[in-house]
């Protein structure tokens, strides 16, 4: 049991204990609330240059499982629990997140009060933290300093990779990798989808030679209005074909109409928030990981409708461009180990492809 500290950029410290790779880390520190799929969320590209603090006390009690997967590596930059364990139980189970860590090289703290640190996380907002074993190594005026950068070139994919469904092929898809998790194109090839994963750096006119039916926009790490080369490219592309954006991709779609977005708080990162959808005005429950959001008047002269609202504090969750065959969620539909409310946006975006090629006939 070696000691281990997590210094905050405003000069809070607190114990704990070593587990994962013996080093040091720097990171923004972000919590997240999901009672389980923590799999999901230590192979989440998301979470690229993050520390990721887990405020459900026990994690692990299933092992690692490879094929649970988001991503073939862990980006995070430093892991947080009360309690980790040590023997789990599960038949699928590959080993313990203590040696997960270690082969990727992610330092982790156990032993904290994790409660206490998000109630100073929500109070005082995202901020930075330093993982160490000697407080001396602390230099709190480069550690405010510190700023998640290049996010999306660190986490997509430098190749295009293609996907093919068992089952009949019925639509073609190019599903532009930001930092893309696993199962978005899991639940395109569920149905019938043939899926192009490009990189972030595809340019407008590679996309359209693949003659996709539709466009996907996945999720990804860090501050959308930095990616301004991605943007220039979905400007060319928008209205082309059927489109639709989660996550990063929902913001990076909206800033390509003329939108803004800004910074939230201490952001939305588990599998419990609350999603109005003003047209009908039934709320769902969705799994999210995000600190920026959209915001809600820039896009109301932009040709966008905003359907789709947090039930909490009201920000978008989701816009539709009607006139333009796209639409675009903040949360996660095709989340796994998390609520499925949501799984139906799939299906529209292939009712939007389908209606697409049968006014092409």
């Amino acid at each position: 049991m070696k000691k281990a500290y997590i210094a905050l950029s405003n000069g809070k410290v607190f114990e704990g204990y070593r587990f994962g790779a013996e080093k040091d880390a720097v990171g923004e520190i972000v919590f997240t609330t999901g009672m389980c799929g923590y799999i999901e969320t230590m192979t989440d590209p998301s979470y690229y240059g993050q520390i990721v603090l887990q405020t459900f006390p026990q994690i692990g009690n299933y092992g690692f499982i490879s094929e649970d997967a988001e991503s073939p590596k862990c980006y995070m930059k430093g892991y947080i629990v009360r309690e980790w364990s040590e023997y789990p139980s599960n038949f699928r189970s590959e080993g313990d997140i203590d040696s997960y860590l270690k082969k990727e090289g992610v330092p982790g703290v156990y032993g904290v009060d994790t409660r206490e640190l998000t109630r100073i996380i929500r109070e005082y907002g995202v901020m930075n933290a330093m993982i160490t074993d000697d407080l001396s190594k602390v230099d709190y005026e480069k550690l405010n300093e510190y700023r998640v950068k290049d996010a999306v070139k660190g986490v997509s994919s430098g190749k295009t990779s293609v996907l093919t469904p068992e089952a009949d092929i019925l639509y073609s898809v190019a599903l532009i990798d930001y930092g893309a998790k696993s199962n978005i194109a899991r639940e395109l090839l569920k149905r019938g989808c043939k899926v192009h994963i490009v990189p972030s750096t595809t340019t407008a006119e590679e996309i359209m030679e693949l003659n996709p039916d539709g466009i996907m926009l996945s999720n990804g790490p860090g501050d959308p209005a930095e990616n301004i080369e991605c943007i220039e490219v979905l400007k060319k592309l928008i209205g082309k074909k059927p489109m639709f954006g989660i996550c990063l991709g929902h913001q990076l779609l909206a800033l390509a109409h003329g939108g803004r977005t800004e910074k939230l708080k201490y952001g939305h990162r588990g599998a419990n928030q609350p999603v109005k959808d003003l047209q009908s005005g039934r709320v769902f429950i969705t799994s999210q990981n995000h600190g920026y959001v959209v915001v809600n008047d820039s896009i109301a002269d932009k040709g966008g409708i905003v359907r789709l609202i947090n039930a909490n504090d009201g920000t978008c969750e989701g816009i539709d461009y009607p006139e333009l065959k796209a639409f675009s969620a903040q949360f996660h539909p095709e989340a796994c180990a998390g609520p499925q409310d949501t799984s139906f946006m799939f299906d529209r975006f292939v009712n939007l492809m389908r209606s697409e090629k049968d006014a092409i006939k």
